[in-house]
């Protein structure tokens, strides 16, 4: 689909270039046979040289490429009006570049969101701490956390303030979907001041796709989903919003361990391999139960989150499943995870996950 896209780009500019070689007369154009004065020729040539820009820029996945888009359209969509008796066809291309600009100028919009809303939730971290975990800050918790934290390697390194997390993914947006969606995705999670901000780009087939962005930040929670980053599919925020991304940021934890010791979360021990783990930031409550193996790993987090932001919207168990470890500067952590909730009518996994790369700290920004 992009490759057809571009012949018909390059096509389209190239075939400006024919109303500069009538408007110059350096060779007889029978396809057009009204007259064009050199000027007009000129404007030929640009409306030509801007759609072979705006294909190179398509290429190189230039974030402004849109603009080149439009103003090619503009340029060319003029010509056709003049010239309708023998360019009015160009019409037909310029309405397929019009549309892919449009959406262009979608995800540039969005991307600029995310890009502010991330740099306000890293402005409140503090880098600076040099802290490091020893074994006297682990003393009060339960001996199945302290055990995940050791193996883990985070006794002896920095308190981590904050990470950037690299993921790509499976989806099912709904329980009797067949085929899975392909994703992929960045976080950003801070500990000391708890938010993080999630974006998704999910693919669904060559056409559409839809980009995502979950956000939590001063304890509240934000779902924003759009359909070729132009319709709003999702936008949704609230009490039960709040909990349920508080909980999916107390399981995240696996992912940054010093969030085991922050003031907001407190341990509650049930046995040798399991531990509750309740957190309290901003009016937000929610818990969540980790589990572990005889290692050390963390191997299942269970909580019960509502599914949906209704008014009537429920509680229902929400599984997360470790598959596979890797360590990223030194500690070892989940890299493929599946995620699964737990109906009355059967379990529906929605999510296979795979972390491909985290950074902590200033490798993050």
């Amino acid at each position: 689909m992009r490759i057809a896209f571009l012949i018909i780009v390059f096509m389209h500019g190239l075939i400006h270039i024919l109303g500069f070689i009538k408007g110059f007369e350096i060779k007889e154009v029978k396809e057009l046979t009204l007259p064009i004065s050199k000027s007009i020729g000129l404007i030929w040539l640009i409306a030509a040289v801007l759609f072979l820009a705006f294909g190179i820029f398509q290429i190189a996945n230039h974030r402004y490429a849109w603009l080149l888009g439009f103003i090619a359209v503009g340029v060319s969509q003029l010509l056709v009006i003049l010239f309708w008796k023998d360019a009015k066809f160009g019409t037909i291309p310029n309405l397929i570049i019009l549309v892919v600009s449009v959406i262009s100028y979608g995800n540039f919009n969005f991307e600029k969101l995310t890009q502010l809303e991330t740099s306000l939730i890293l402005s409140q971290t503090n880098f600076s701490n040099e802290r490091v975990i020893s074994e006297n800050d682990i003393e009060y918790l339960p001996e199945s956390v302290k055990k995940w934290l050791r193996h883990s390697g985070a006794i002896g390194k920095k308190y981590m303030a904050a990470g950037k997390v690299v993921q790509q993914a499976e989806m099912k947006l709904k329980p009797d979907q067949e085929n899975w969606f392909k994703a992929n995705a960045v976080q950003y999670s801070t500990v000391d001041v708890p938010a993080f901000i999630w974006t998704v780009d999910v693919k669904m087939n060559d056409v559409i796709y839809f980009l995502g962005r979950d956000k939590f930040e001063g304890g509240e929670g934000e779902m924003l989903i759009k359909l070729n980053s132009l319709i709003n599919l999702v936008d949704e925020r609230g009490e039960k919003m709040n909990e349920s991304t508080l909980q999916r940021f107390l399981g995240e934890m696996v992912w940054f361990p010093s969030l085991a010791l922050s003031p907001y979360v407190t341990w509650h021990e049930l046995n040798d391999t399991s531990a509750m783990a309740t957190m309290e930031y901003k009016g937000t409550k929610g818990s969540g139960t980790f589990y572990f193996n005889s290692d050390g790993d963390f191997v299942r987090f269970s909580t019960l989150r509502y599914n949906g932001n209704e008014p009537d919207a429920k509680r229902f168990e929400w599984v997360l499943l470790v598959d596979q470890y890797k360590t990223f500067e030194g500690i070892k952590v989940p890299s493929r995870m599946t995620a699964t909730w737990k109906f009355e009518k059967g379990d529906w996994t929605w999510l296979k996950l795979e972390i491909l790369d985290i950074k902590y700290d200033e490798n993050a920004i």
